[in-house]
């Protein structure tokens, strides 16, 4: 059986699994409530597995053909894709809008960027499993606290009321718009802006595709990734969040402000950390390289962390910083 074939095939079974692996989730979910306690209020009904389960292994396949993700990230990115829908279809749709809006600026001039950064995949790059982890995994762990400590549905922001969710949500939204801000930024930054970029930690012009390097064009861009997450956040809320309680709620119109806020700061600590503690070098050819080496000449860094571990580590210092930040500013508006 050749490859067209199997991929003809393998959506039509998994689509046909889905329900009764839903309907097998839903009762295992009964029967764990009555075990655990006599409340049923937290039993997550079959239609939201079945939805957590359908919707997720159409964005695997989608990844899968148009070669955005390989084989074990999509793996591990249907995983996490379950557990965000079933906390909160709002997580869902951070993650979807990330997912698509990244892949397409990955792929956009990928031409320029092969002229200057050595390991530049462009539309040929897949995401493996480590990246799906550094991008999206602190989001997860986030959304597990959700579950365990909320229970599943959508809330709105309200840190008077529901003081827990409203700050796992801001932090699970900032965790994505971080993603997505860098992704952005250098991305699109690096082939939108005109010259040079400059070094964050000391302003010195340096090559593009420089790790830290950032300019005007690129924080702008950060900050329109961000907004791109926020505005997705603000959507599902505002459109499956009963109204009654949305009237009784402040505006939720913020966290599209917040969500921009999220994805610029997460550019500006993912290029210092970059500056940093992440090698940069320019090879004998003209090219970005991230290890020393023969011809190379070294530009700014040490050789402590990847590119995977500064997006890690930056995801999780803006999920951590936003919430208290949103919660200061929150009433203003």
């Amino acid at each position: 059986m050749d490859d067209d074939t199997i991929y003809k095939i393998l959506p039509v079974l998994l689509c046909a699994l889905a329900i009764p692996v839903s309907m097998f989730f839903w009762i295992g979910n009964i029967a764990y409530s009555k075990l655990a306690s006599d409340n049923q209020d937290n039993v997550i009904p079959p239609t939201r597995w079945l939805f957590s389960l359908l919707v997720p292994l159409l964005l695997m396949m989608y990844g899968l053909k148009r070669k955005g993700v390989n084989k074990s990230g999509a793996a591990l990115g249907f995983l996490f894709a379950i557990v965000l829908s079933i906390a909160s279809h709002a997580y869902l749709a951070c993650l979807a809008t990330f997912f698509f809006s990244s892949s397409r600026a990955t792929k956009f001039r990928a031409h320029l960027k092969r002229k200057f950064e050595e390991d530049f995949q462009g539309g040929e790059g897949r995401r493996n499993w480590a990246q799906v982890i550094c991008n999206a995994g602190m989001a997860t762990q986030l959304a597990l606290l959700y579950l365990l400590d909320c229970g599943y549905g959508e809330r709105p922001i309200d840190f008077g009321q529901l003081y827990r969710s409203s700050w796992l949500g801001i932090a699970v939204m900032s965790a994505f718009a971080c993603s997505n801000g860098d992704t952005w930024a250098s991305e699109l930054g690096t082939v939108l802006a005109r010259g040079d970029p400059f070094l964050i930690t000391n302003r010195k012009r340096v090559p593009r595709g420089t790790n830290g390097g950032v300019s005007f064009i690129g924080l702008v861009v950060s900050f329109l990734g961000g907004l791109a997450i926020g505005l997705s956040y603000y959507l599902t809320v505002r459109y499956t969040v009963d109204s009654k309680i949305l009237e009784l709620s402040p505006n939720q119109w913020p966290v599209i402000v917040f969500g921009g806020v999220a994805g610029l700061l997460g550019s500006i600590v993912d290029s210092i950390i970059g500056a940093t503690l992440q090698y940069s070098g320019v090879d004998p050819r003209g090219k970005i390289v991230e290890r020393p080496g023969k011809g190379v000449k070294h530009i700014c860094g040490v050789r402590i962390l990847d590119n995977h571990s500064v997006n890690l580590i930056s995801s999780i210092i803006t999920a951590l910083l936003m919430p208290s930040v949103a919660m200061q500013f929150w009433n203003h508006f």
